[in-house]
């Protein structure tokens, strides 16, 4: 592939903007026309980003305009929205979650990979910079091998406003930023089985939980716990960063407020702090997750070119999305729950 990959974006909701900014700087690629069932918002968010085309149906995707498709939508439309870029062999980039259900998942990937279709879930808190720069730490050997890690995402930012249907949500906050925790998890600790949950519902009148805390057990034996919360009134908010720690036998190094980085290791400590981007269309307290956007966006086209495979392949993501399955058995069963069992 030598020239620049043609896109169709469907779903120009709340993130989608995100998106779009980080659509208009990823080298080799361009999004050609939108798509929304809302032919208002999908003309206004072509002509804010000087996109030629919009569309208000999916079944543009017949038309062999497109090299990939960005499906951002709601995971209730994915397996149909996917199943029609896979009949017309476009390759897909789709948001997390997945899928309601890990049934669905396993039918969106068997299909997909019947067809010989590429498809990579969004999964963005890894490639954002400050991950990618503990797992280059990780990956020196300075901390030595892992035994235990604590990542958490704890505040209480109104998401109700721009995304009311997550009132109305029954798995709420695993799938919503859970999902996000426990792929980076993997991503830092490698791949995890045993699982063990206990969720929170705090907020009066939710369908589903808006807290939740995730003990894993790690393939190596490391263990890590991943808490996420809706309801954390802290002042000033930390939102949108992980927080938490990770342990080695030689060393260790604590995820602290501001991006910053304490190392411990051969006796002493090292601090960093991880910079942003500085890019002109990114915002506090935003940032930290709108830079990770054209990293997880540049991956994919990357890969997408050179026919290796997505770090967040849809197999792969299923062992993702089985460990938050694995953690919803585990709090209505008060058990601990093999994700490989699933």
């Amino acid at each position: 592939m030598t020239e620049t990959l043609k896109g169709l974006l469907i779903g120009c909701g709340f993130f989608a903007r995100n998106q779009l900014h980080a659509w208009a700087e990823t080298d080799g690629a361009e999004i050609t026309a939108v798509c929304d069932l809302d032919a208002g918002r999908a003309r206004a968010y072509a002509a804010e980003f000087g996109i030629p085309a919009w569309h208000d149906t999916a079944e543009v995707l017949a038309s062999g305009a497109f090299d990939f498709v960005d499906i951002c939508t709601t995971m209730e439309t994915h397996e149909a929205l996917v199943a029609l870029a896979v009949q017309h062999g476009v390759p897909v980039i789709v948001q997390k979650p997945f899928a309601p259900d890990i049934d669905t998942c396993r039918r969106i990937v068997a299909n997909a990979a019947a067809a010989g279709v590429p498809v990579m879930v969004h999964e963005n808190f890894r490639f954002q910079k400050i991950f990618r720069r503990i797992r280059e730490i990780l990956d020196s050997g300075e901390i030595g091998e892992l035994t235990f890690g604590r990542l958490s995402w704890r505040n209480a930012i109104d998401v109700y406003s721009n995304q009311p249907y997550l009132l109305k949500t029954e798995r709420f906050m695993i799938m919503d930023v859970g999902i996000h925790m426990l792929d980076l998890a993997r991503f830092l600790f490698g791949d995890a089985d045993d699982v063990s949950c206990f969720t929170q519902s705090v907020k009066e009148g939710l369908a589903g939980e808006d807290a939740a805390t995730i003990l894993l057990r790690h393939d190596n034996r490391a263990t890590s716990i991943v808490d996420v919360s809706y309801a954390s009134h802290r002042f000033p908010n930390p939102f949108p960063q992980t927080l938490g720690e990770i342990e080695g036998r030689k060393g260790s190094i604590q995820i602290l407020e501001g991006e910053v980085l304490l190392v411990h290791a051969d006796g002493v400590q090292r601090r960093e702090t991880i910079e942003a981007d500085a890019r002109d269309w990114t915002s506090a307290p935003w940032t930290q997750i709108q830079d990770s956007v054209p990293r997880t966006q540049q991956h994919f086209i990357d890969a997408l070119r050179s026919g290796r495979a997505f770090e967040t392949s849809a197999e792969d993501s299923l062992k993702t999305y089985a460990l938050a399955e694995a953690a919803y058995r585990s709090a209505e069963t008060g058990r601990v729950v093999s994700a490989r069992d699933l």
